[in-house]
Formats: structure tokens, sequence, C-alpha cells
């Protein structure tokens, strides 16, 4: 019998998300058949995968020391088949700014931005508001703060909050309905549409009860649903993720969002016809560690394509390689 060691909880502010996922994927994997052992991740995990003795090491982890490539790297020290993306993919797609730099240069759409020293917030706006401050590795919503027109300076509580990281990311709120796609072994599952039960989609309405609604599949057009779901096939690609990711989009159904510069270049394949329509899709982020419940985002996806929860966690070890 395969033994899979299941890690979660870890050591980061999305402890409680990971702890969700961690539980859910051992009760699947256990009903699949699996000898799991759970292992809530500590500074002494080389340890406790050693006691354990796993076959498969199951990532559930979320945020840092689980999606950034620290953990990544224990694992591939360790040296047993692991789940989701390696070190280099992890670190950069948790990189915001870096990972956008990638996007961009593959022709995707990304916000424009800036990383800001949390010091110089003091010397007021860095962007015209209404703009968005955030960090630049954390993931789930956590510490991402709203600047509404026509308040008098980002909010200085920031300087003091070390978990936001020495530079803070600050990007142009943007406005639109807003998509996911789930790729799975480098194939675009669907696109869901996520509808906040009130304001945007943070950290309350993800995780709340009726916080928000989910769509699937997202009721847009049929050119907007292709383009969605080739981007995050691209960028799962150009980030060099494995196994299961999800991206987060915008799509501005009455508005456009300015094009990467280079996007003729990169999009050759693309009618010029349709770049109206490619202007009014942004990608937000690409997700290394999607949620894994039977009722997150991405497992919604595999469900509507006809693979069931325990099904999918069955797959995600059956794909686990070292290295990554």
């Amino acid at each position: 019998m395969t033994r899979v060691a299941v890690l979660y909880g870890g050591l980061s502010p999305e402890r409680d998300v990971s702890l969700n996922t961690g539980k859910a994927c051992g009760a699947a994997l256990t009903a699949e058949g699996f000898d799991v052992v759970m292992i809530d991740m500590t500074t002494d995990l080389m340890t406790h995968l050693r006691e354990a003795e796993p076959d498969v090491i199951f990532n559930a982890l979320h945020g840092e020391w689980g999606e950034d490539g620290r953990v990544q790297g224990v694992l591939d020290l360790y040296g047993k088949p692991y789940t989701h993306s390696g070190v280099m993919a992890s670190a950069l797609a948790m990189d915001k700014q870096r990972a956008k730099a990638v996007l961009s240069d593959a022709g995707i759409t990304v916000p424009q931005g800036k990383l800001v020293a949390r010091e110089k917030l003091r010397e007021g706006h860095p962007l015209p508001p209404p703009y968005v401050i955030k960090p630049n590795a954390q993931g789930s919503s956590v510490g991402v703060f709203m600047v509404e027109a026509g308040e008098d300076g980002p909010p200085l509580e920031i300087i003091d909050m070390d978990d936001m990281g020495e530079q803070v990311l600050v990007e142009p709120f943007i406005k639109g309905r807003e998509l996911t796609v789930a790729v799975m072994d480098g194939k675009a599952l669907a696109v869901t549409e996520i509808i906040p039960a009130e304001g945007w989609y943070d950290y309350e309405a993800k995780y709340a009860d009726g916080g928000s609604r989910h769509v699937v599949p997202a009721q847009i057009p049929d050119e907007i649903t292709h383009l969605c779901m080739r981007w995050a096939e691209k960028a799962h690609i150009a980030l060099g993720c494995r196994g299961l990711s999800r991206a987060d989009l915008f799509y501005a159904p009455d508005g456009h969002y300015p094009a990467a510069a280079n996007f003729q270049e990169k999009n050759s394949d693309v009618n010029a016809a349709l770049t109206d329509i490619v202007n009014k899709v942004i990608m937000l982020e690409v997700n290394t560690q999607p949620g894994m419940t039977a009722t997150s985002l991405a497992p919604e996806q595999a469900i509507h394509t006809g693979l069931s929860f325990n099904q999918l966690c069955r797959w995600i070890v059956e794909d686990a390689t070292w290295p990554r």
C-alpha cells in the first residue's frame, strides 16, 4: 500500500486554510485506499518525514514555507516524489512582481504596479487612488488593503506590519468580473466566475459561509472563455508549474485593460480583430497550491469535468515525481 504523507498547517498566516485543505485531502486519499500520514509542518519537517517514511509527499501547505519554494527545497533534499510545483516555479509564482514580468513576456496582460518600501508610505500616495496595497509574496487575500479615491494617504499601520515584507506591492484598483481557471497537467479545466456577496473577493469572501458564489462554467462569451483558458495554460507553462495550478483573472465586459506592449509579438496566432476582446481580460496571479476542499475553486472545476474530489486527489498523488 502506498504511504502518503500529507503536509498541512505550517507556519504561514494561511495556516487555517492549509489545515482545511490537508484534512480534506487526507480524508479523500484514505477513502481511495492510500496509507495516509498527516504531518503538521514545523521546522523539524525532515525529522517528521524520516519517521513517517512515506512513498509520496502530498503538499497541502499554503503561503510562506508552503508554496514559495522553500519547503520544496527540503522535499528535494529528502528525495521522494512530491506533488504540485517544484522550487523554481513555486518561488517565481509566489513573487507576484517577478511573476508578472514572466507572464507579460509570454503575452499575457497583467496589472501595472510597483514595489514600495513600507517606510516610503509615510510620504503619501504611491499611486493615484484608488489602488491596492498587498504583500508581494502571500496568498488568500491576506494583508490586502484597498485605498479609495479621496483618502488622504495610505494606511500607515502597514509600516509596522513586518509580515507584509520589507516591500509591498502597489497596483491600481482593477474593476471587472472575477474569473479563475484551474490547470491540470497543463490543460485548463473550466472558467469559474466568483461573485462576492458584497464588496470584493477578500479573505472573508473566500472563506466565510456565504461569502461568495461560484458560477461554473462562467456565463461569459465563448471567446472570453477560450482566451482565459488559453492564458491559464500559457501561464502554467511560462512559470514552469507542475500538477495543479490556478490562474485568477478579471474580465471587463464594458471597458478594457491596457494590453501588454508586446501583445501582438507574443500572440501572433490571435487575429488583430480580436485585440479589443483581449484587452478586456487581465491576469492577476497564478496560484501553484490552490485550495483543496470539495467546494474549493479548482476541485469544483474538476468535478464539472467529471472528476470527483477523491479522484482528483488520487491523480495529484499519481502525478507526483522527484525532482519537480
